[in-house]
């Protein structure tokens, strides 16, 4: 399974949920989480064909902001 790393401003558990439903509905996302106790709030999701473009997209949907971790 592959992963991918953002840095988002998703900062409480309100704001997990109101992206939820966008990320539950991307295609290629099979599960995810967000580590809200990092100060960068990263944003883990897991998939075996992640498309970067369509999370990005999401998450930008639902009114956050999102950028690609290095590394």
């Amino acid at each position: 399974m592959k992963t991918l790393k953002f840095k988002t401003n998703i900062m409480c558990g309100g704001c997990i949920s109101t992206v939820t439903p966008h990320l539950n509905s991307a295609e290629t996302v099979e599960k995810w989480e967000v580590d809200i106790a990092n100060p960068n709030k990263i944003l883990s999701v897991h998939g075996e064909n992640l498309s970067e473009s369509e999370v990005i997209e999401k998450v930008q949907k639902a009114g956050y902001k999102i950028e690609k971790t290095e590394g």
